[in-house]
């Protein structure tokens, strides 16, 4: 794999202060963009289904986007926070390729850093906490309207504030596709090439030059999960972001578009998949 593989743009949703007194306590948030914290004072908890992590003063915390997390707080806390959505795209995300870890010691230079991202971006500071006012479709799409309006200056510093702190992550992580079997890389960048078509086992198979079996054992293997359910979570996490951002497609347009011929069938996996049903999603997220 090679460095032009890993690049990526980010677009700036929200970065601001914030100052908590045990009122930090939210569940089940599982957005389609990163979050990165930088702990000034106090302490409390991030709980992933991959581990819970205690928050230190002056070190960084990084949840990549779709990871369902929650956070607990029983004291003063304050703390930076810096939403990041990654350039929509088909090429597979980074947080597929890289494992990140969750904390990282900050540098000296980090503070100065966020601090420049809030004096450069001033509308971008959350007026509510709470995960349900600003994880939603028309919060994302303002804020990110909101760094189209930037000066180029301000989003070219924007862009290298965010690709600096992200690089402080990137060189204590592992890269998950390094050890990867060629056939399966090959595989999922025809799943993400192609996520807006019917995407068939059979067809996978031959790509790799193997029986469906082998091919589907092999995926297993190297992913943890079955190729169907691989593709299927792909197709849902595009579902979700595609009503986030674009409120003037149905639901219906949106499950077509994604090469789904039987509604029920993508409501029924969608459900299983977000824990809700497309129509709820749509109606929490304000589609």
């Amino acid at each position: 794999m090679n460095k032009e593989e890993l690049k990526r743009n980010f677009i700036l949703l929200n970065v601001g202060y914030a100052y908590h007194n045990a009122d930090w306590n939210w569940k089940d948030i599982h957005s389609p963009f990163a979050r990165i914290h930088y702990v000034k004072r106090g302490s409390a908890k991030i709980i992933r289904e991959d581990g819970v992590v205690e928050l230190k003063e002056n070190c960084l915390y990084l949840t990549p986007s779709y990871v369902k997390h929650g956070y607990e707080c029983n004291d003063i806390l304050e703390l930076y926070y810096i939403h990041i959505y990654e350039a929509p795209g088909k090429d597979l995300s980074i947080f597929d390729l890289v494992d990140f870890p969750m904390e990282v010691e900050s540098d000296f230079l980090d503070i100065h850093l966020i601090e420049r991202l809030m004096k450069i971006n001033p509308a971008s500071e959350l007026q509510y906490y709470d995960p349900d006012w600003y994880d939603n479709s028309a919060t994302v799409a303002q804020n990110m309207a909101l760094q189209q309006r930037s000066p180029l200056a301000f989003e070219m510093e924007t862009q290298s504030i965010i690709q600096l702190l992200i690089s402080r992550f990137l060189a204590k992580a592992g890269f998950k596709k390094v050890h990867l079997e060629d056939r399966i890389l090959k595989s999922l960048y025809y799943i993400h090439k192609n996520i807006d078509n019917p995407i068939n086992i059979d067809h996978l198979a031959g790509l790799c030059f193997l029986t469906k079996d082998h091919f589907i054992r092999l995926f297993h293997k190297e992913m943890n999960c079955t190729p169907g359910k691989y593709i299927n979570r792909k197709k849902i996490e595009t579902a979700q972001l595609r009503m986030l951002i674009d409120s003037t497609k149905s639901i219906k347009d949106i499950a077509y578009g994604l090469g789904f011929e039987n509604i029920s069938y993508f409501s029924r996996l969608f459900t299983k998949m977000t824990g809700e049903r497309p129509g709820g999603y749509r109606k929490r997220v304000g589609g």
